[in-house]
């Protein structure tokens, strides 16, 4: 059976499907209740996306509490020893939400399956209906800051050379004309490009093959620190997937998101009609 090693971050169907009886794997699924319930690629445990949320106004992409983080990998039978595979049913975003909670309780060990299960039933390969028994009791979790960029780290770097904030929300929030904050508008010297657009909707909705070059023409580069955002941390779960994907060095997810941001008293904000996409 082919093992996991020397894979890269981002696999496709044939490579999981290849290695689904690996006794290391821990496969994701991050649809929903009732997709999953209707079929999911076999050995999936379902993960219900608002828990990987804190899920409380105004900034409810901040990161859960440490006891129910514990909770949620008791019931995925996490170890050292595990290689996890996450994937959803909208190119990403969930997914990439949960590879940089890996990150944050300091696993290393994982895979997005590329196009999610859009790609695997486009390729041809079949869903499963079984439920995977949960494991029982928490697992005892240290958490680590270095993926999380907090409000205050993100205002102290404003202005920096080497720090592109991606903005991964849609053109009419980053400009300032739909509000779905107190403020409107975007982060300072961000970069806007909505996280859809580095998708290849001809392709199930894979990661585009010329992300990096597109990435590289609006300033988003690996020489820099890359801080991501959206509204709740959700559509850039998908941009801190493909900046980790691409190799970037310095990726932050900043939870807080414009939930926080924009209702936040002492931050600035920028308004424009023009966006960069």
């Amino acid at each position: 059976m082919p093992e996991f090693s020397g894979l890269p971050l981002v696999i496709e169907p044939a490579q999981l499907h290849a290695r689904l009886d690996a006794p290391e794997l821990i496969l994701i699924d991050l649809t929903s209740q009732a997709r999953y319930d209707q079929g999911h690629i076999r050995g999936a445990r379902f993960v219900d996306p608002k828990r990987t949320q804190l899920g409380l106004p105004p900034a409810p992409g901040l990161l859960p509490k440490h006891s129910t983080l514990e909770s949620l990998f008791g019931e995925l039978g996490h170890n050292p020893n595990a290689v996890y595979v996450v994937y959803d049913d909208e190119g990403g975003g969930w997914a990439g939400r949960f590879i940089w909670l890996l990150d944050v309780i300091g696993h290393s060990r994982y895979h997005y399956l590329n196009g999610g299960v859009l790609a695997w039933e486009a390729d041809g390969l079949a869903l499963d209906t079984h439920v995977p028994a949960p494991h029982g009791g928490s697992v005892a979790l240290t958490l680590h800051s270095e993926p999380t960029a907090t409000r205050e780290y993100l205002q102290s770097r404003l202005g920096a050379a080497d720090l592109a904030i991606w903005d991964a929300r849609g053109p009419l929030e980053f400009s300032g004309e739909k509000v779905l904050s107190a403020k409107g508008g975007h982060i300072p010297g961000a970069t806007h490009f909505e996280w859809t657009a580095g998708m290849d909707s001809t392709r199930s909705l894979r990661i585009r093959s010329d992300i990096a070059q597109v990435l590289a023409e609006r300033g988003i580069t690996p020489d820099k620190e890359i801080i991501t955002h959206c509204q709740t941390h959700h559509r850039s779960g998908f941009t801190y997937l493909v900046a980790k994907a691409l190799g970037y060095p310095r990726v932050k997810g900043y939870a807080g998101s414009w939930g926080e941001w924009g209702n936040h008293a002492d931050t600035p904000v920028e308004v424009s009609a023009k966006e960069n996409q």
